[in-house]
């Protein structure tokens, strides 16, 4: 992940330049194994953007890639959450389950079918996880890895042999403010966006080589329902032995960003969606409230910060 010091220069680190391109016709035969049809661009670019419910952030990016000129195919879990996108003609809406590789396959068969490309993969859905590490049930933290991280990483191998073959392509991966000062209760959600990032690290480096961007986006604090979403998986879980004290806190955790006037996620999409359609996009990019805030936290010394948490988040009910 790049240094949280690049906040503070203009939220954006530009993307170097590391070894030369590989001829893409030695690796192309990948993406023939995999039926993947070429087709010249005839058209605006094609985004495929995963987790577009309505409220959330992959919802206000689909519309502004659209409004940009863009074929979107718009994806979720619940194709009823993508109802109004769906009477958009400019929108391409496909269920879609990240967690499954048949799931993913069936959608890149699809898309692959209607346009022949994908020129822009944005890696966004994801849920969060709150409450205490000692006391989530592990199958709860299996499913947020399962669609935090390996849905990212399932998305990345069935789109990439296409791009490769292309030699061209971009990767969004988003990720969160929240690794830059982890917080109680939130462990489990931080840890699979810390995991974004260091991926998606890696991933640059090694698709350079074969001309594709790969662009690290670290949201602030943005408007969207993934907290009412949580709160309602939060319930379900086994009660609290150790911790039920703290379930005032936890709750609170949730909505730390959304009840201190979040950046609206249609701002924040015509932020991310400008980076994105640069011909040279920058390696990191990161938008919305309390994004300096959160870097600046991250330089503070530990004790700071175990306070500042402590104070704000460990309160009994």
């Amino acid at each position: 992940m790049a240094t949280p010091l690049a906040l503070f220069k203009g939220h954006v680190q530009t993307r170097p330049q590391l070894v030369p391109r590989l001829n893409p016709r030695k690796v192309s035969i990948v993406a023939q194994s995999r039926g993947l049809r070429m087709e010249s661009d005839n058209a605006g670019p094609v985004v495929l953007i995963t987790g577009c419910s309505h409220g959330g952030i992959g919802h206000a990016l689909a519309r502004e890639f659209a409004e940009n000129g863009c074929r979107v195919v718009a994806t979720s879990r619940s194709r009823s959450k993508m109802a109004d996108l769906e009477q958009d003609p400019r929108m391409f809406v496909h269920e879609l389950d990240v967690r499954s590789e048949q799931s993913v396959n069936n959608v890149m068969s699809n898309v692959m079918d209607k346009f022949g490309q994908v020129d822009v993969l944005v890696n966004n859905a994801g849920i969060q996880c709150v409450g205490p590490i000692a006391e989530i049930p592990i199958s709860a933290m299996q499913n947020t890895f399962d669609t935090n991280v390996f849905g990212t990483v399932r998305m990345t191998q069935a789109v990439v042999p296409h791009m490769v073959s292309k030699k061209k392509g971009k990767i969004v991966n988003v990720g969160s403010i929240s690794v830059m000062a982890p917080s109680p209760w939130a462990g489990v959600y931080t840890a699979t966006k810390a995991a974004i990032h260091a991926l998606t690290d890696s991933l640059r480096l090694e698709l350079d080589p074969f001309g594709i961007d790969v662009i690290d986006v670290v949201p602030g604090g943005i408007k969207s329902n993934l907290a009412n979403s949580a709160v309602d998986v939060f319930k379900k879980m086994p009660e609290l032995k150790l911790y039920k004290a703290y379930e005032e806190g936890m709750i609170e955790r949730l909505f730390f960003f959304q009840r201190r006037k979040p950046t609206p996620a249609e701002t924040f999409a015509k932020d991310i969606v400008a980076v994105v359609l640069k011909k040279n996009p920058p390696a990191w990019f990161s938008s919305g409230r309390y994004s300096t805030f959160m870097a600046i936290m991250y330089h503070m010394p530990i004790w700071f910060k175990d306070s500042l948490q402590r104070k704000a988040l460990m309160k009994k009910g």
